[in-house]
This record gives C-alpha cells, structure tokens and sequence, in this order.
C-alpha cells in the first residue's frame, strides 16, 4: 500500500498505457463512455473545493505574475517557433496559455501546498483564458471562421460546468451544513454555549479521496494519449514532428515549474487561509514556512495545466496535430509530480 500511495501517478499513467494499447491492438475493444472523464473531474474538483472556504480564496502578488508569464511567454514562443513550424508553435503556445490544472490544488495539498491559493489562481487563470483566447486564436489560425461572440461563450461553455459547479455545489453544502451546526449550537446549554460551533470539514478517507479519484482520471487521459498516438501513426503523420512536440512539452514543464517556484520564492503570501486540511492529511510533510508553502503552491499553479482543456481548444479552434503537445505534456507534469510526492513521502522538499 505505501508503494502505491508513493507511486499511484506512475501506476495509473502504466495502466493507462496499458488499456490503451489493448484496444488499440484490438485485445479489448473497451472504451471509457464520453461521460466518464467529466463526471471524474467534476467529484475530484468537487471533494476538493469542499476543502476549501470561499471566504479564503483572495488573490496574491505571484497570481498577477504567474498569469502576467503565461500570457506574455505564450506569445513570445509562438512566435519564435512560427518561422521554424506551424503547428509546433500552436502546440507550443497551448502548453503555456493554458489555464491552471483542476487536479493543480490536489497535488499541491499532498506536497504541503496551499490548497485556497492555488484554487484562487486556477479560477483566475480561467476565467482569463475565457476571455484571451477569443482574441488570440484568430491571429494564432488565419483559418479560424467564428465570431468573438460564439468562441468566447463556447469556452465559457466548456469551463463553466466542470470549474464553476463543483465550487458552487461545494460552497453550498458548506453553508447547508454550517447552518445546522448553528441550529444545533443554539439549542445547547446555556453552559456550552461559549464554545465555538463547529464548521463544515472533510475528513479521514473523504479529505484524500480527490486524489484517488484523480488516479483514476489519469488512467483514462493515457487511454486517450495513446489512441490518439496510434491515429497520428497510422496516418502518416511523420516521427520528426511528433518528437519536437513531446520536446516542447517537456521544455515549457520544466519552465513553468521552474518559474512558478521562483516566483513563491521571491513573493511568499503571508496569509494562505485555513489549510487545516492539509495539517490532518499530511502532517509529516507540512512546513509552516510561507515561503515554502508559497514556493509548492506556485509552482504548482503555472507549472500543472488543464490538458483537457488544452486538447479540446487545440481540436476545435487550431490544427489537430498540435493537440499532441499537451498529450505529452500529460506525461511531463506527471512524471514529475509522481517523483515529487516520493520526494515528500521521503520528507525532502522537492
């Protein structure tokens, strides 16, 4: 069980591998239904917000930076890499525009990060990409015949469910939950009633379950890298490509990872909201050092990013090939992550 726990991101990314290959092969035809990943992201974002209090979400001096590096970085390669390839730079440039990962705060709560904070930047992030990619992809593909009006709320279509309704349900079983407990408090003994009423909190096995259930998306996110891999193959699509793709995936995670570090580092939050949360969990790994929480929870915040997301944009507004970048950035991020949570399990600072 500890092998698992420590490793859990590189079994599920085999398994993933694994399934994918076998109904690629036509061993097992299986294929996850379309609304599996959804409904996924939806309990893992919803078990997680749940963690979180509203009134502690607030916006920090790295969360204007971070969103300042993703915006102007984006750009700045995309037009480096045009005059080389097209759909490298598009590629490229999706790797880096994309808004914060939903799973970003469950990784960040397991290595001691700052679950409130880092769910404020991954709402910032996309509420932002909302907003820029409607302006951008126009320049970015020529080709591209839609309104501002129709893209900015198709995207908006596309974020809303699976951001938005996790936080908002969340948010409402906490205040469903904290008025019962004041109910209750109310009708005590006069004796008891200087005691502070107790809150809405997760739990045991409920506070750790959106990471396994984030196991579990990755297993299907693999599933799809592969076939899309097999699709790109058998079409002819030529191998040089492909690798500079998966090398500019892995080059722009190890920048923003990087970055997003040294922006928690030079610009530590002094307030990060009440992460009891993390203290139950992972007691062992916590450091109540604001620049180490801060230095986890940036990096965290610009380096994970939503692929999902980012393989949809890509299939829907720019060359379809470019969606293999964030694929393997798939890969990346969590390769590194899982040797970060060993780091953690280990009690070293990744």
């Amino acid at each position: 069980m500890n092998f698992i726990k420590q490793n859990a991101l590189f079994v599920a990314m085999a398994v993933g591998f694994l399934f994918g290959g076998l109904e690629v092969a036509g061993i097992w035809p299986w294929v996850a239904p379309s609304w599996a990943l959804p409904s996924l992201i939806f309990l893992m974002l919803f078990f997680t917000f749940c963690k979180t209090d509203p009134l502690d979400l607030r916006l920090h001096t790295w969360h204007w930076l971070a969103l300042l590096f993703q915006l102007i970085a984006s750009v700045l390669l995309f037009y480096l890499l045009l005059p080389i390839d097209a759909i490298l730079a598009q590629g490229v440039m999706l790797c880096v525009l994309m808004p914060a990962a939903t799973a970003g705060p469950i990784i960040a709560g397991k290595l001691g990060g700052s679950i409130q904070s880092i769910t404020s930047f991954t709402l910032l992030s996309s509420v932002a990409t909302a907003i820029i990619v409607p302006l951008w992809f126009p320049i970015a593909n020529p080709h591209l015949q839609m309104s501002f009006i129709e893209r900015f709320l198709q995207i908006l279509q596309h974020i809303s469910p699976l951001l938005l309704g996790p936080f908002l349900s969340a948010w409402a079983l906490r205040l469903v939950v904290n008025a019962v407990f004041r109910i209750r408090w109310s009708r005590e003994a006069e004796e008891t009633r200087a005691k502070a009423p107790r809150t809405f909190m997760l739990t045991g096995f409920a506070a750790q379950l959106p990471f396994y259930v984030w196991v579990l998306t990755l297993v299907l996110l693999m599933s799809q890298m592969t076939r899309n891999l097999n699709t790109y193959v058998s079409n002819g699509g030529a191998i040089l490509p492909l690798v500079g793709l998966f090398a500019g995936a892995l080059l722009t995670c190890a920048l923003q990872f990087y970055v997003g570090k040294k922006l928690g580092e030079r610009f530590p939050s002094e307030a990060h909201g009440q992460d009891y949360q993390d203290v139950l969990v992972n007691p062992a790994i916590y450091d109540p050092d604001p620049r180490q929480i801060t230095r986890i929870s940036a990096g965290q915040a610009l380096g994970q990013k939503n692929t999902t997301l980012a393989i949809w944009m890509a299939n829907t507004y720019l060359n379809p090939v470019s969606a293999l970048a964030p694929a393997a950035y798939i890969l990346w991020q969590n390769l590194y992550n899982s040797w970060q949570l060993q780091q953690a399990a280990k009690g070293h600072k990744a």
